[in-house]
């Protein structure tokens, strides 16, 4: 009983109450005996009590040796001191039967053969239940020799769940297995990388394997359970990063409409596999995705457009952007700087494109070319090199023809001032830099249209065979004696002819010895001028071997 008391006076009162009323020890005769009841049943958890209380009406106090319980005597064990065992559920008022999800006849995964488990029938005796006989050896778990059984239900996993690992960092893989002998089965963890690890059993490995992987990509580690009963497999494919740190986008600074443009992305440092790439074209709201580098893109209408690729590794997100103007068609030349220029050359971005705006002005300034029709673009590295582009003009008529003659009539313009050396620009006080033509051949004029690459390429081709046949003539003439010999007599007017093949059978023998080189046959007098032509063959007698035929050769 708690109560409390916030006055003193009831307290007082309270207190002589307690004094009167409890002022001597109970007695036996102050007593009866209590049945504790369940519903009318005497057993309680298994146990029959039976309490002594005082009789109403009677005051006395209880000593401290006080004890309330007079029998206390366990029950024999019924269907109500029971309940269902792990993996079982109750089906009306008292069967267990095995859930949807439990095997009954599955051991435990510890049991290894030749040792014994205890195997459930579906009933576990109540706690605290103090039952005893009756059911209790009908419900209780039996004994049972541990099967040998092959591993199943074999998984390989990281211990934070993630498939993601970091290159130089410890990964820790973790193997389940559902069914099996634990004790009994050889395990074997192949990382992917070329190293592997095996255990003969499960023991050293309940808290991980740990492997560090020393570069980038993604590895399919493979875990082997396998015992004298069976084998089972498990795979995991593993993210391993490095930390990016830099992304370059290479686009070329000008492209053509409706020309494929290649676009790629470097980055630093490099990993092959790893990687996600997310593209942005011009104005595109949803990315293109890849994994590869590199990507082709198409571009249906002029003026300027932005490039943005994302880099995406594990947690990491890193990108760059880039413009690149798109035009009908164009003209480039390449340029080269004095060599001061070179000493004072960052090679950082920043310092490329203002090198390129004072350039475009110098030109600009020298040549009063529109500035809209001229680009300039810096390269990285040394020495410093840079790409003049003659654009067209932003106001394109219909007549293409004209606008291709405007361009022509620029580009002649830019190479005077170039030659004469007028395009030059103070970097800083006391440093002139002076900006030439690297090569004196325009790179043709780009054009969509398909008249100009078929004119092109015919062109193209005449050169090469017209070259490839002069290359023949002169390479074999060298090698053949006998053209030699008919350009020697060549200038002999023909005055006989031996018409018959058999008057060739008295034509004088030669052999391979009698021919010099064919620099030397021009030089030299001949014994017997040829005057006509050979109608038939000659036989030459070839000394290279004792049992090769001679050969006929027909003289023209």
């Amino acid at each position: 009983v708690f109560g409390h008391f916030s006055l003193r006076s009831e307290w007082q009162l309270v207190k002589v109450d307690y004094k009167s009323i409890f002022s001597r020890r109970c007695t036996k005769e102050d007593y009866q005996t209590w049945h504790l009841l369940n519903q009318g049943e005497p057993c309680v958890m298994g146990e029959r009590k039976i309490f002594k209380k005082r009789k109403p009406g009677v005051q006395c106090s209880l000593g401290r040796d006080s004890s309330g319980t007079v029998v206390s005597e366990p029950c024999v064990c019924a269907d109500w001191d029971f309940e269902c065992d792990y993996g079982y559920e109750r089906r009306g008022e008292s069967q267990c039967v095995p859930a949807f999800w439990y095997n009954p006849a599955s051991p435990s995964k510890d049991c290894s053969l030749g040792q014994s488990y205890l195997n459930s029938t579906g009933y576990r005796r109540i706690v605290s239940n103090n039952c005893t006989d009756g059911l209790r050896e009908k419900y209780t778990a039996k004994a049972q020799m541990c099967p040998g059984k092959a591993p199943r239900g074999l998984h390989v996993v990281t211990t934070d769940g993630r498939l993601v690992a970091e290159q130089g960092h410890n990964a820790t893989f973790i193997i389940l297995m559902e069914e099996g002998d634990l004790q009994r089965t050889n395990i074997q963890l192949d990382f992917g990388d070329g190293i592997a690890v095996s255990y003969a059993n499960f023991s050293p490995i309940e808290e991980g394997i740990k492997h560090v992987y020393k570069s980038a990509g993604i590895f399919q580690v493979t875990a082997y359970a396998e015992n004298n009963l069976g084998s089972d497999t498990a795979v995991l494919f593993l993210h391993v990063v490095c930390p990016v740190e830099h992304v370059h986008l290479r686009v070329p600074f000008v492209a053509i409409r409706n020309k494929e443009v290649n676009v790629s992305a470097v980055v630093w440092p490099s990993q092959l596999g790893t990687l996600t790439y997310f593209w942005w074209f011009g104005n595109s709201t949803k990315p293109l995705i890849t994994l590869d580098s590199s990507i082709s893109f198409t571009f249906l209408a002029e003026g300027t457009n932005t490039i943005t690729v994302q880099v995406a590794a594990g947690n990491a997100l890193i990108q760059d952007t880039k413009d690149i103007a798109v035009h009908e068609y164009f003209q480039s030349q390449l340029l080269s700087f004095s060599p001061n220029l070179d000493y004072h050359n960052p090679d950082i971005p920043e310092w490329r494109l203002d090198i390129g705006n004072v350039i475009k002005r110098a030109l600009v300034k020298v040549t009063s070319v529109p500035e809209d029709q001229i680009l300039v673009a810096v390269f990285p590295g040394l020495p410093t090199s840079a790409e003049l582009f003659i654009l067209p003009p932003k106001n394109l008529t219909e007549r293409r023809k004209g606008n291709e003659g405007d361009l022509e009539q620029i580009v002649e313009m830019l190479f005077n001032a170039l030659n004469q050396n007028l395009v030059q620009f103070e970097l800083k006080p006391g440093v002139q830099v002076i900006v030439y033509v690297t090569q004196l051949t325009l790179a043709p004029l780009v054009d969509s249209s398909a008249g100009h690459s078929s004119s092109a390429m015919l062109m193209l081709l005449s050169v090469v065979f017209v070259g490839l046949a002069v290359f023949l003539i002169y390479k074999f003439k060298r090698k053949i004696p006998w053209i030699n010999i008919y350009a020697q007599v060549q200038h002999d007017k023909e005055q006989e002819m031996i018409g018959s093949v058999s008057q060739s059978e008295n034509a004088p023998k030669i052999t391979l010895s009698d021919f010099t080189e064919p620099e030397e046959l021009l030089d030299k007098e001949l014994d017997t001028r040829v005057i006509g032509m050979y109608a038939g063959c000659a036989e030459l007698l070839w000394p290279l071997s004792s049992n090769r035929r001679p050969q006929c050769i027909g003289l023209l």
